[in-house]
């Protein structure tokens, strides 16, 4: 079976690599074209590229796939399959057509839920204990092909995004191993169900913004779904403060407004939500290092009836309980 593999980060390197392990002959990679990166802007090539460059593959990077070169291009390999994970673009019909027995997706959500760029961090967002993993066949739509392969994987309380990642690439090295195994002309898939698709859009920073007045569980999932990027952020004695972990408690307090601490302790600081508390565990204060929220209490001189803020205009300890 000849593939030709199109991916852009390490999601999609993780799979590239489980295929190189169990021998599948990958003929060429088609990736995104090296950009700049950090702060530095040095030109970056993908994990792709550099994996498929030590093991002398051909690398493809178009800046389009509306040329006929580059359906050209992919002709020449006469490839067998095309596995597409998180490449970034849509494949052209022109280019759905080239491959004899088709071409597949591995997409981080059960679908059709979920459907786009941020499905993992969607899922957290919204609250979700369960997401999955679902291998398509391509069609000229976004996530919209028929189902070929599901796996279902659990999403605990205080999971983020980060974690769930990392599970989910473990689940779809697995369950693309399984299914070019078994897959050929004549796989039948399962048509999606247009009736539970929902989306799932690129994350922005406006996303990080907290609001307090929101409940405590919807914060929560605000800051486990958030990470890497863009984090969810807030605003105390007029610095932005980005949050990396919280939990939900229970902690009894007076008529206080949203985002006011209410209790200091050993494990970080408690705040007042629109419904509930949540305890902050860590945190990164802007042009800082990352640290336990117990660290920034001192360094702050935080007290209880400080309060958390939506914006730069904070005005501190004009409420004390």
């Amino acid at each position: 079976m000849k593939i030709i593999f199109f991916g852009s980060d390490d999601f999609a390197d993780a799979h590239f690599e489980r295929l190189l392990d169990e021998g599948y002959q990958i003929v060429a990679c088609v990736t995104q074209p090296d950009k700049p990166k950090d702060r530095g802007m040095k030109i970056t090539m993908s994990p792709i590229k550099a994996r498929a460059l030590m093991h002398n593959i051909p690398v493809l990077q178009p800046e389009t796939l509306k040329s006929n070169s580059i359906v050209e291009d992919l002709r020449v390999f006469n490839a067998d399959v095309f596995v597409v994970i998180a490449y970034g673009r849509f494949l052209t019909p022109e280019i759905l057509a080239l491959p004899k027995i088709g071409s597949l997706n591995v997409h981080g959500s059960l679908l059709p839920k979920y459907r786009g760029a941020a499905p993992i961090n969607w899922a957290i967002l919204n609250g979700e204990i369960e997401t999955g993993i679902t291998i398509i066949r391509l069609n000229a739509q976004m996530d919209a092909g028929d189902i070929i392969s599901q796996v279902k994987l659990l999403i605990s309380e205080d999971e983020t995004s980060v974690e769930l990642r990392q599970g989910m690439i473990a689940a779809g090295c697995e369950l693309l191993s399984y299914t070019l195994k078994n897959f050929n002309a004549d796989t039948k898939g399962v048509p999606q169900d247009d009736k539970n698709i929902s989306f799932a859009p690129k994350l922005t920073k406006q996303l990080g913004l907290i609001d307090w007045n929101r409940p405590a569980k919807n914060i929560h999932d605000q800051i486990r779904g958030l990470q890497p990027w863009p984090l969810a952020h807030t605003f105390i004695k007029n610095k932005q403060l980005s949050i990396f972990s919280s939990s939900i408690v229970d902690v009894r307090f007076g008529d206080v407004l949203p985002g006011v601490v209410v209790q200091i302790n050993n494990e970080g600081a408690v705040i007042a939500t629109g419904d509930g508390t949540l305890l902050i565990r860590e945190v990164q204060p802007a042009g800082s290092r990352r640290m336990d929220m117990s660290a920034f209490v001192r360094g702050a001189r935080l007290v209880v009836g400080d309060r958390f803020v939506d914006m730069e205009d904070d005005k501190t300890n004009i409420l004390k309980i």
